[in-house]
């Protein structure tokens, strides 16, 4: 099984360029790498495809003794590294089926990843009667389309993105045609170690009635690393609330339930195999922060409103870089163009596989991470001049419109 993680934003948007390294699924890093990509099962949703690898952690060793972390020898055996979900481990959880009240407000969220050609399968939950949706950023990174289905009625509806914390791993839908929704009852108070907890989610992306995992709290105010894979970079994510209930890949984005059927946590990664299985829940009240912030519109260095603007072109990182050993530096620097998405603004300018792009709006570019940085901050709908250097060594320029790029 293959783990997937998602990238990392910052105030930028990301734009819609992809090193190399991010192989044939991702056209659309800026900064970052798109997040869920990779062809297998995933951990956050769970159809064999790109985004579904997400609830896999690669190490759990948060802070000095005393904070509520790991430290590094504590309960994790040398050389016993943390796997995916799928993997066979020991669980003091049993999985069934969600009872009425827990399905109150859950949503399955199917995602299309055209630039990767894959699709994916995760979990949300409802937020407000006029249908917008809380769920995993990871969930939706790098999706082109997005339909989200009510668990309670069966309707399922097109959504588009509100907005996006890549850093803190949240992400708001928005549901087109949709009211009078079931809003998911919402705890106000924290959990403890020792607290019964369920965690509920479109496990393997199999829709219908959502499965059901019964733990407790094991520890809270974790930190954990995700694993890095395809174009989604490792992240690092902190304050998680620690549960032995079996978080499968595709419960993403779902709901962690108290003894009171209250949503407790938002279902975000997941460690089995080896010594035991240990689920990670990001506790409601900074998921619902986080959320509001979004609906408020108010983008800041984590939060992203709306989609990125996308260029479309995949581009080769130089030796300085740090983003792939195996590329090799353009003869004229700048950043070297290894594929362009067939109908993106790039193909439209005659930018071609080969070329070079050395400015933008007159800012020169020296590097794939200049070319990010300098397109970070433009939005769909906005021209930019590009200027490249072609195969043949010829200087060209051309005004270039950037277009919505997949959820970032």
């Amino acid at each position: 099984m293959n783990t997937t993680n998602r990238p990392h934003g910052s105030s930028r948007r990301r734009v819609g360029i992809v090193t190399a390294a991010l192989a044939a699924a991702t056209l659309i890093v800026a900064g970052s790498g798109v997040a869920l990509a990779h062809p297998t099962t995933v951990a956050g949703t769970a159809v064999a495809a790109e985004q579904v690898n997400r609830d896999s952690v690669s190490s759990a060793q948060p802070a000095a003794p005393g904070s509520g972390g790991y430290s590094s020898g504590d309960r994790y055996p040398p050389g016993n590294g943390l796997t995916d979900p799928g993997s066979t481990g020991s669980s003091a959880s049993t999985l069934g089926a969600a009872t009425s009240p827990q399905e109150v407000g859950v949503v399955d969220i199917d995602t299309v990843l055209a630039y990767a050609g894959a699709e994916a399968a995760g979990t949300g939950m409802v937020l407000t009667t006029g249908g917008e949706i809380l769920t995993n950023n990871h969930v939706i990174e790098g999706s082109t389309s997005i339909s989200v289905t009510v668990v309670t009625t069966g309707q399922t509806y097109p959504a588009t993105v509100v907005g996006t914390d890549a850093t803190d791993d949240i992400a708001v839908l928005q549901l087109s045609g949709a009211s009078d929704l079931a809003v998911a009852n919402f705890a106000t108070a924290a959990v403890a170690v020792g607290d019964a907890v369920t965690g509920v989610g479109n496990a393997q992306g199999a829709g219908g009635t959502p499965a059901a995992s019964q733990g407790t709290v094991t520890a809270i105010n974790q930190t954990i690393t995700t694993k890095a894979d395809g174009v989604a970079a490792s992240e690092t994510l902190t304050g998680l609330i620690e549960t032995n209930a079996d978080i499968q890949s595709g419960d993403s984005g779902g709901p962690l339930f108290n003894a009171g059927d209250q949503v407790v946590g938002i279902d975000t990664a997941a460690q089995q195999g080896g010594y035991r299985t240990a689920g990670y829940a990001i506790p409601i009240s900074t998921a619902l922060s986080i959320a509001q912030q979004i609906e408020s519109g108010n983008a800041s260095a984590n939060i992203v409103i709306g989609y990125p603007a996308f260029l479309g072109v995949q581009v080769s990182s130089t030796a300085n870089s740090g983003r792939s050993r195996y590329a090799q530096p353009s003869p004229v620097g700048g950043a070297l163009i290894s594929g362009v998405v067939s109908g993106g603004p790039a193909a439209a300018a005659g930018l071609t596989a080969g070329d070079t792009i050395t400015a933008v709006d007159g800012t020169t570019i020296d590097s794939p991470s200049v070319l990010t940085e300098t397109l970070a901050g433009d939005a769909p709908g906005q021209t930019v001049t590009i200027t490249w250097t072609d195969s043949s060594g010829a200087s060209r320029t051309a005004s270039v419109t950037l277009i919505n790029g997949p959820a970032a």
